[in-house]
């Protein structure tokens, strides 16, 4: 069985490289909506796949970084990179140029690797990341499956590479929750929320 949950971010970003000459040469920005789904053989004990209120912990704040925040690529120039952290609190730097099909690839990569360190405590059972999806427009999204998010083909992401500024990190429920997701220290689903 599917299930699907909803978030939404505010994101500004320029894609370098691309085809589309406003995208690679200005900064613009999106309104983000991204369906993160996850799949399992099996009910919980409240014959739920994964309750709804369990994805407003780790996975929200994950999602939420990008809110509000300019998504910039370390491979720039690097003089446009230090003018984006000096004008903006909230950023976000990545390995790979911030296209949706990236967003799709990186949220899926950061959502499995904090799934693979819950422990469940509701008789959740077989629950995997199925996909992410990320509509960057009303009419443009792109979906990442686990075979693109870990890909050598379309370029290996590493979590470790990724920074987010220190306004991003405070507006967390944890501060340290990347630092723990880096570490695999293990999260543990609370018992009501």
């Amino acid at each position: 069985m599917l299930i699907r949950k909803l978030f939404k971010f505010e994101n500004a970003h320029i894609v370098r490289g691309c085809s589309t000459q406003r995208c690679r040469a200005s900064i613009h920005g999106h309104s983000y909506k991204v369906e993160v789904l996850f799949e399992s053989k099996y009910l919980d004990q409240g014959q739920m796949v994964y309750d709804f209120g369990l994805m407003k912990q780790g996975m929200k704040d994950l999602i939420d970084s990008f809110d509000h925040a300019i998504a910039i690529w370390d491979g720039d120039d690097a003089e446009y990179i230090e003018a984006m952290k000096n004008h903006s609190n909230r950023w976000a730097m990545l390995p790979v140029s911030p296209s949706c099909e990236q967003f799709s690839r990186i949220i899926f990569l950061m959502l499995d690797r904090l799934l693979s360190s819950t422990q469940m405590i509701n008789g959740e059972r077989g629950v995997k990341l199925h996909s992410i999806i990320v509509h960057e427009t009303e009419t443009g999204y792109a979906q990442a499956f686990e075979e693109d998010a870990y890909s050598e083909l379309m370029g290996t992401i590493s979590l470790e590479t990724i920074a987010f500024s220190d306004e991003v990190r405070e507006g967390w429920s944890d501060p340290q929750l990347w630092d723990k997701i880096l570490t695999g220290q293990p999260f543990v689903n609370p018992e009501t929320v």
